[in-house]
């Protein structure tokens, strides 16, 4: 654990997207669509930002993600165009190659667990997937999963 941890994450990249349409809603019908984002490092490295074009969603997202030496995690916060909040953010850290980060959110005012898993690592390859929990995490619901490719 590291402030390098999200080093390979830094440059341009091709995003295929597979979006739940409804979510915790027991759903199974995916949207598809194409981004692409650029990330960077800030702070000497000790945190990194991107930014995301979503034309066919009309807007653009971005994520901060910030490392605490002392915990040994990072925390993760995204934003959109369509609004001006930053969502709360998701917080952990990568073991053995795959990356876990968990937070409280709201789903249609249902107080739900959020996860982002960072898998699959490779230089020119990524997969993200997000999954929300209604049950304080026994159950798992996967709605979000982001196939990235270094451009």
């Amino acid at each position: 654990m590291s402030t390098h941890d999200f080093d390979f994450l830094h440059g341009s990249w091709r995003i295929e997207h597979r979006y739940l349409k409804e979510r915790l809603a027991g759903c199974d019908e995916w949207d598809t669509f194409t981004t692409t984002m650029r990330c960077w490092p800030i702070f000497g490295g000790a945190a990194n930002m991107d930014e995301g074009d979503f034309p066919s969603r009309g807007y653009h997202g971005g994520t901060v993600r910030l490392y605490d030496p002392v915990a040994g995690t990072w925390s993760i916060y995204w934003m959109t165009s369509r609004s001006s909040v930053i969502e709360p953010p998701v917080t952990g850290r990568f073991t053995d190659g795959v990356g876990e980060f968990l937070g409280p959110d709201e789903h249609n005012g249902i107080p739900v667990v959020c996860r982002y898993l960072w898998s699959d690592i490779t230089a020119d390859s990524v997969r993200w997937a997000q999954a929300l929990s209604a049950d304080d995490g026994k159950t798992w619901e996967t709605n979000w999963i982001m196939e990235l490719h270094r451009i």
